[in-house]
C-alpha cells in the first residue's frame, strides 16, 4: 500500500458519509497516472497554489483600488481567509477539509484587475458577458501553463464554477448546488469572509463606522470582526448538523442578518461616491486596453494568439489577457500606450 492509497483509507474512517471521498473522484478532463503520496484533491490544492494565476491575486483589488495602507485586503488575501473559514466549516462536519481548501484556493482566479469594476466593464464589452466564476475555471482548464491547464478534478472544477453568487441568495438553492458539500461551503464561506473583512477595511477606510451599522445585524451578528465571524460560522455547522447534513444551511435570523448586511456593503461601501469615481476611472482604463489590442491583437503575448484568427477569437484573447492582468500591470500598461513620452535631446 503506497502512502496515497493509506490516506484515501483514513479518509473513509474519519469524514462523514456524505463527504467527497479523494479515491471515489469522478476524475480529470484529461486521465493521468495518480500520486504514490498525494490524494487528488490534494495534489489539485498543490497546483493552484503553485500556479502563475494565483500568484497574481496578491495584486488585484478586493474592494479599495491599490489602498496605500499595508493592511486593507487583497484578492489573495481575500481568498486566505475564504480557505481558513472553509475548512472550518468543513472540518466540524467531518466533510473533505483539502477538497474544501482546493476549491477555496481556486474559485477567485479569473477575477479581473480593480475588482468588480473590472468585471463589469469586461461583462459589458466582451461577447457573451463576462462572469469571473467561469473565467476561474477557464484560467484552470485552459489558460494555466502556457494553454495546458492545470486538469483539476470535476469535483474542484465544480466548486470553483458554482462558488460565485453576486447579489442573489447566499445558499444555494437545489438548481445551482455544487456536486459536493464541500463545493457548497465555500460559497457560503466566500460571503462569510468578504462581508466581515469589508466591513472592517470600510471602517479602515473611514466610509462607515461600527455605530452605523444595521442595529439587527449588531444584534444578531456582534459588536466586532470576530464575534460576527464566529457567529456567522458556528450557526452554519449547528444549523447544517441539525438539518443532518442534507444541505449546508443557516438559521434564519442569521441568514436575514446576513443578507441584510451584505445590502448594507452594497449602498455604503461597494457603490460609495469616493470609491466609485476611482472605479470609473479603472473602467475607462479597462475598456481603452480592451478596444486598442482588438485593433492591435498581433501585440497580444504569443500564447494568447494561437487560436485568434477570427474576430470571436480575437475577442477571447483579448479578454483573456486583460482579465489576467493585475492592478499594477495593467496601469503600467495604460501608460505605456496611450501616455506620451518625453522626447530626449542628447
Amino acid at each position: 500500500m503506497n502512502i496515497r492509497t493509506m490516506l484515501e483509507e483514513q479518509e473513509k474512517k474519519i469524514l462523514s458519509p456524505k463527504a467527497a471521498f479523494s479515491s471515489l473522484s469522478r476524475g480529470r478532463l484529461h486521465p493521468e497516472e495518480e500520486c504514490p503520496i498525494r490524494p487528488s484533491f490534494q495534489r489539485d490544492r498543490d497546483r493552484i497554489i503553485h500556479c502563475k494565476s494565483f500568484r497574481r491575486l496578491k495584486d488585484k483589488t478586493q474592494v479599495f483600488l491599490s489602498p496605500s495602507g499595508d493592511h486593507y485586503r487583497t484578492r489573495l488575501t481575500h481568498t486566505l481567509e475564504v480557505s481558513q473559514i472553509a475548512r472550518t466549516i468543513a472540518k466540524a462536519l467531518s466533510l473533505n477539509e483539502t477538497l474544501t481548501e482546493a476549491i477555496s484556493m481556486g474559485h477567485d482566479l479569473g477575477h479581473t484587475p480593480f475588482g468588480h469594476a473590472g468585471e463589469d466593464v469586461l461583462n459589458e464589452i466582451h461577447p457573451g458577458g463576462f462572469k469571473h466564476a467561469e473565467q476561474s475555471l477557464r484560467v484552470a482548464d485552459v489558460l494555466e501553463k502556457n494553454g495546458r491547464g492545470l486538469n483539476l478534478t470535476l469535483e474542484v472544477r465544480d466548486g470553483i464554477l458554482r462558488h460565485s453568487k453576486g447579489r442573489a441568495e447566499l445558499l444555494p438553492t437545489p438548481q445551482d448546488r455544487s456536486l459536493t458539500l464541500e463545493g457548497d461551503i465555500v460559497r457560503v464561506a466566500d460571503t462569510i469572509a468578504y462581508v466581515n473583512h469589508d466591513v472592517d477595511d470600510g471602517m479602515r477606510a473611514g466610509i462607515i463606522r461600527v455605530e452605523h451599522l444595521p442595529q439587527d445585524c449588531r444584534a444578531i451578528l456582534g459588536e466586532t470582526t470576530v464575534e460576527r465571524i464566529n457567529t456567522m460560522v458556528t450557526d452554519v455547522i449547528k444549523t447544517t448538523l441539525e438539518h443532518d447534513l442534507e444541505r449546508i444551511c443557516m438559521s434564519e435570523d442569521v441568514l436575514s442578518a446576513t443578507l441584510s448586511l451584505r445590502e448594507y456593503l452594497y449602498q455604503k461601501v461597494y457603490y460609495n461616491s469616493k470609491a466609485d469615481s476611482e472605479f470609473t476611472k479603472a473602467s475607462k482604463i479597462i475598456k481603452e486596453l480592451y478596444e486598442y489590442y482588438f485593433e492591435h491583437p498581433q501585440l497580444l503575448p504569443d500564447h494568447f494568439t494561437r487560436e485568434a484568427t477570427s474576430e470571436e477569437n480575437i475577442h477571447r484573447a483579448v479578454c483573456d489577457y486583460i482579465a489576467g492582468m493585475t492592478d499594477r500591470f495593467a496601469l503600467r500598461l495604460y501608460q505605456e500606450i496611450f501616455f506620451p513620452k518625453p522626447w530626449l535631446v542628447i
